[in-house]
């Protein structure tokens, strides 16, 4: 094989980061295109209409790069973006350039706005990033204090079953011309939590590849804690369904959509 600057061609080099999202935000959008954004953004967007919301401001929580961020902009809505990764963020801006959205650099268990919102969306697992219920509920009371009366509140989450039975101890691949990720997965049933080891390999010259290794942790939750934390934080729980089927939730539901919705208390400006 050819040597390339004393190296073999193909060697990898590695470099370690800390932080969820650091290096994979690089590979981030490559590596998603089969999220379904747009049909997403149409759902939550009839949902937001059946309860009289078709204009106006909403926040995108844990927004990432922006691509929900983005279908809404386009529906004619004025969007927050938050998010605590520094890197998404930078790639969400320089997607939206010539928008007027507002990204935030903040950490979802203690965001703060300027005031409230018609809506808040936090959509592909974000909050299955929450370990504790006792931050889920945290998050939800400031989502209920951001929210104009009435408002609502869409999200969705990844179940207990999608880690047990569907991701835990499997190992997920992917290769591309130019770049590949491998994300090792394993799943304690004690804790419920699924801890991803993630290695991802980018092409700089040649075939010289750089490694870059991430590790993540998500948590399991079923629909009853999240009415419980909704309930906990003042909202009321409207519905929920399978998030990919789109019918009723089921034992096997692996990703699971909800709504629900500040309850018109008296708030001043804010609580």
């Amino acid at each position: 094989m050819e040597m390339q600057d004393g190296k073999r061609q193909g060697e990898e080099e590695t470099t370690a980061l800390n932080g969820a999202y650091e290096s994979f935000a690089m590979v981030y959008d490559t590596f998603m295109d089969n999220v379904p954004y747009e049909k997403w953004a149409n759902e939550y967007e009839q949902i937001l209409s059946q309860y009289g919301i078709r204009d106006g401001l909403i926040l995108d929580l844990g927004c990432g790069t922006g691509n929900m961020t983005l279908q809404f902009q386009k529906k004619g809505f004025d969007m927050i973006g938050v998010d605590l990764s520094l890197d998404m963020l930078e790639i969400a801006r320089e997607k939206s350039m010539g928008t007027n959205i507002l990204y935030l650099q903040q950490d979802m268990c203690e965001f703060e706005l300027y005031g409230t919102v018609r809506a808040v969306i936090c959509v592909c697992d974000s909050l299955n990033y929450i370990l504790e219920p006792d931050q889920l509920s945290q998050i939800f009371s400031l989502v209920d204090n951001y929210l104009d009366p009435g408002g609502i509140f869409l999200f969705d989450f990844n179940t207990d079953y999608k880690y047990r039975e569907l991701i835990g101890d499997r190992v997920i691949a992917e290769d591309r011309e130019d770049m590949s990720f491998i994300w090792d997965n394993y799943y304690d049933e004690e804790t419920r939590r699924n801890e991803y080891a993630l290695s991802i390999f980018l092409r700089e010259k040649g075939n010289l590849f750089r490694k870059y290794e991430e590790l993540h942790t998500q948590r399991g939750y079923s629909l009853k804690e999240m009415k419980e934390a909704l309930f906990s934080a003042g909202l009321e729980f409207l519905f929920a369904r399978d998030g990919e089927e789109g019918g009723p939730v089921l034992e096997e539901s692996g990703r699971i959509l909800v709504a629900a919705r500040e309850q018109k208390k008296g708030k001043g400006d804010l609580r």
